[in-house]
């Protein structure tokens, strides 16, 4: 089925850290949002729960109320809508906003400039929510890695997690002044991994399949018993290294519900990296 089309009003920016921004979304369109997973109470969502924003190419204007499907049909293939999924940092129902948190490199990308330059009161239409994770409250410890893509959605799985969970936390970021405050149960035990350099421009000793998150990892001690895993970055550090580590070598079942997954593709678009996932798949299947 067809993911819901919303469109809302930017109400506000905010900058958390050189590299990273956080736009306010709200107004008419709030009240279309449906939140999905969690326990089934609005207030309490899939902390890993994303949307599609819609832009349109430079010089391109579609028609209104946007219509994405039709918009397929009848524009040529230089002038179709470009997707970018992004991470529902906050969910607020009493404010009636949602938070979306953006990685800022400079001119780089489609979504990091819009959030750079985007002014409050300009719209910006989106599909979903979709999702698939929530920390599960009875796991007996909790294992939570990720690079500046899926920062947001390792941050409230944080805040979901309940006051006596035991987590062992891994982030890795260009350096420490791209670090966030986070907010934590006592348990959780959090290591910030300064690669030295934005994820697009490190060096090949410091990415892919050498990236120090994996090494980081694969040093900590592990805690008895099974836990519930969310790993996501990039994807040559994750599905080629992490998600192996965690599943063959230590043995954590698929069955587990763990969320172990590439959010992105160095040197790839977000269709590039689109189109690297299936045959991923598909050779996986074979």
């Amino acid at each position: 089925m067809a993911k819901r089309l919303n469109t809302m009003a930017v109400l506000r920016t905010e900058r958390l850290t050189p590299h990273m921004i956080r736009v306010w979304l709200g107004g008419n369109g709030f009240d279309d949002f449906q939140p999905v997973g969690g326990d089934g109470t609005p207030e309490r969502p899939d902390t890993d729960m994303y949307v599609k924003f819609v832009f349109a190419p430079e010089g391109v204007v579609y028609p209104q109320p946007l219509d994405v499907e039709a918009i397929r049909e009848s524009f040529p293939p230089d002038q179709q809508p470009v997707l970018r999924t992004y991470t529902v940092r906050r969910y607020d129902p009493v404010a009636r906003e949602i938070a979306v948190d953006f990685v800022v490199h400079g001119d780089e990308g489609v979504a990091g400039p819009w959030a750079r330059d985007v002014q409050p009161g300009e719209t910006i239409s989106f599909l979903g929510p979709g999702s698939g994770y929530r920390p599960d409250p009875a796991a007996p410890w909790h294992l939570l890695v990720s690079d500046e893509a899926g920062l947001p959605a390792l941050s409230a799985a944080l805040e979901a997690l309940p006051d006596d969970a035991v987590a062992k936390v891994f982030i890795e970021v260009a350096g420490p002044e791209d670090e966030l405050v986070l907010t934590a149960p006592a348990g959780a035990e959090i290591s910030w991994i300064h690669r030295g350099a934005g994820p697009n421009e490190a060096p090949e000793n410091a990415a892919g399949d050498n990236a120090p998150l994996i090494a980081a990892v694969r040093a900590a001690e592990w805690p008895d018993g099974e836990p519930h895993v969310f790993i996501h970055g990039e994807a040559q550090a994750v599905m080629k290294n992490l998600r192996g580590y965690v599943r063959k070598e230590r043995g954590v079942s698929a069955k587990r519900a763990s969320s172990i997954s590439g959010y992105w593709r160095r040197g790839r678009t977000e269709e590039g990296f689109r189109q690297w996932k299936a045959d991923l798949r598909k050779a996986e299947a074979g």
